[in-house]
């Protein structure tokens, strides 16, 4: 990753932005916009893999066959398509290809049901099933947290941004 989630979220990051050059506040405005596609594609694949984890309980409540893949896989289509518009009201993406994950949160992700750990899930009791989405959830809302923050530091970014055009400290023919 380009940048260090944890100095991004430092209640320091931002320091003192009027003394900041116009070049430095965009660059950290990218820095957290990268930052925060990162996060999004994670919490994605968090929210997918709760999704799996839920069709797999679904299933065995409703007396299925926890061996019949079969049915998990024929079913994947429906769930995770389930979610092709979060609640909200969303930001369109800035960057539209992030850079590597957090480190430690796709650690912790795979540490809870790994990819290869998805097929397996037939193998898990009912308890083991419970904790993994009970991990997942904790994990979901974790991220959500921090792509919150990561909002409100690129929202002072850019009100700093638009400040600096609006009082004439930073003119549009600069750009050109």
């Amino acid at each position: 990753m380009a940048a260090d989630l944890a100095l991004l979220l430092d209640p320091g990051y931002l320091g003192d932005l009027p003394a900041r050059t116009m070049d430095e506040v965009r660059a950290m405005r990218a820095e957290c916009q990268e930052v925060e596609t990162g996060l999004s594609l994670l919490r994605r694949l968090v929210q997918g893999r709760l999704d799996i984890v839920g069709l797999e309980g679904t299933r065995r409540a409703a007396g299925d066959d926890p061996a019949d893949l079969g049915d998990l896989i024929a079913r994947l289509p429906e769930v995770l398509s389930d979610r092709t518009h979060a609640p909200g009201m969303g930001r369109l993406p800035q960057v539209m290809s992030p850079g590597d994950l957090p480190a430690d949160l796709e650690a912790e992700l795979d540490a809870i049901v790994g990819g290869s750990g998805l097929s397996q899930l037939s193998t898990q009791t009912d308890e083991q099933l419970r904790s993994i989405t009970d991990r997942l959830a904790e994990l979901e809302v974790k991220v959500s947290g921090q792509r919150h923050a990561l909002f409100e530091k690129i929202d002072a970014l850019q009100a700093e941004i638009t400040r600096r055009y609006k009082t004439g400290e930073a003119s549009v023919d600069s750009l050109l």
